[in-house]
């Protein structure tokens, strides 16, 4: 595990933000995750700064798919960003959380007609739309409810990013965005044409988990020679480039991410360039990181059930959760760094796989994952948890979903109530023929 002044070991125990590990779990029960306020903080001033630092237009909007609720939104427009929302339910949220409208951007690559009337009354700052046509079901809505909406249009600059196939959005064949010379043109046409839509400027989001700088700069450039093909082709300057987010974390050992003021600094000089070479004015850049700012600052505690070894095959030690509530290993076979709570300062007993509850020979965390003894009623941590967990839990087998509770500075408090039974059948109804 990585360790900082939120996250270390002290006397063999496991502190999050000032609270002991295995208290948290005695207290709120398991699995549960645990949010790093401090830490979330800290990683959205790191954004925040460095854009004033490199003296940029734009800004930073938090990419809510990576963890919404109310709580997160609190804390992400305290901190003064932005929030890309990628649906009606994260759009409802926002909402009912106080977060300023003007500051969001509307994500998503089918909206229904709902979610963009939903939009439109609660007043967001802009709509990324993503195909053309979408933008003729805009167009159509903004008629009827006599509304203009500010937009940019999501187009695939056709990098394939250095990450897993299925979190690599910006290649040829992806069902996000459009191609520029083909449907992208149609959509400029009916943008500039439409009185019921502004258009302010253009989107890509290129993968997620990269760590690779230079396919940000690729992006930037391939998006530049599309604002010149605007001005050449329409005479439209247009002001903002949104290059989403995608930036990497450190899930394990050998993961080298880079940090936030570096990607600002070395983005926003590559734009400045570019934009210039290119006889264009310098657009307001905007970035949507979401797993950069929550996904170190989670962390996941399980309590072990069953150690079951099979000689010369391997030793399984299982938990109370598994791909309900992380479904990443499952989907990519991600990795992650676990340590048994109570003696996290131990050296690891060998590799194990640490297995979940759930009815699927795929419901596993890790394998080969090196961990201290585990014993049954031991508490593990996984870390880098607060990215995609919670966001993409499910109910399968009716296990309910976790509580997720916020610490800092030795306190503690749910954001998020654990689920019960009760809640599993509530909205459950009998045909009355069945009765």
């Amino acid at each position: 595990m990585r360790t900082r002044d939120t996250l270390f070991v002290q006397d063999g125990r496991l502190k999050i933000g000032g609270c002991d590990a295995g208290e948290l779990a005695r207290r709120y029960g398991t699995p549960l995750y645990v949010m790093d306020e401090a830490y979330i903080r800290r990683m959205c001033r790191s954004f925040t700064e460095a854009f004033k630092q490199e003296s940029l237009a734009g800004g930073v909007i938090f990419a809510s798919k990576a963890f919404s609720c109310l709580a997160m939104y609190h804390i992400v427009a305290g901190e003064g960003l932005g929030a890309d929302l990628g649906s009606g339910g994260e759009l409802y949220t926002a909402h009912k959380a106080g977060f300023p409208m003007e500051k969001v951007f509307f994500h998503g690559s089918n909206k229904t007609p709902a979610e963009l009337r939903m939009a439109l009354d609660f007043g967001v700052g802009h709509i990324v739309v993503d195909s053309l046509s979408e933008l003729q079901l805009l167009c159509a809505i903004c008629a009827e409810m006599n509304k203009r909406a500010h937009i940019l249009l999501r187009m695939n600059p056709g990098i394939e990013a250095e990450t897993h196939a299925y979190i690599r959005t910006a290649s040829t064949d992806s069902k996000f965005g459009m191609a520029f010379d083909g449907e992208g043109m149609e959509a400029l046409r009916l943008a500039i044409r439409e009185e019921s839509v502004v258009l302010d400027g253009l989107h890509c989001h290129i993968g997620s988990q990269i760590f690779d700088m230079e396919a940000f700069l690729r992006a930037t450039e391939i998006m530049s020679d599309m604002f010149v093909r605007v001005r050449e082709t329409f005479g439209l300057s247009l002001g903002i480039l949104d290059l989403g987010g995608g930036f990497g974390i450190r899930y394990v050992d050998g993961d080298c991410p880079t940090e936030p003021s570096e990607c600002v600094r070395v983005i926003g000089a590559h734009l400045r360039k570019v934009f210039a070479a290119r006889g264009l004015s310098t657009p307001a850049l905007i970035l949507e990181p979401g797993r950069s700012i929550v996904g170190e600052a989670g962390v996941t505690l399980y309590t072990v059930g069953v150690v079951k070894d099979i000689p010369g095959v391997r030793r399984y030690v299982s938990i109370d959760g598994g791909m309900g509530d992380n479904p990443r290993y499952a989907l990519y076979k991600a990795r992650y760094e676990t340590v048994v709570v109570d003696r996290a300062d131990e050296k690891p007993a060998g590799p194990i796989t640490l297995a979940g509850k759930c009815c699927e020979s795929g419901d596993l965390i890790g394998v080969d994952m090196p961990l201290q003894e585990a014993r049954r009623g031991d508490v593990v941590a996984v870390f880098s948890t607060g990215a995609y967990n919670y966001s993409m839990a499910s109910n399968y087998n009716r296990n309910p979903r976790p509580a997720v509770v916020l610490v800092r500075g030795g306190e503690s408090a749910v954001m998020v109530e654990r689920e019960s039974f009760d809640d599993l059948c509530a909205r459950d109804r009998i045909p009355e023929w069945l009765k």
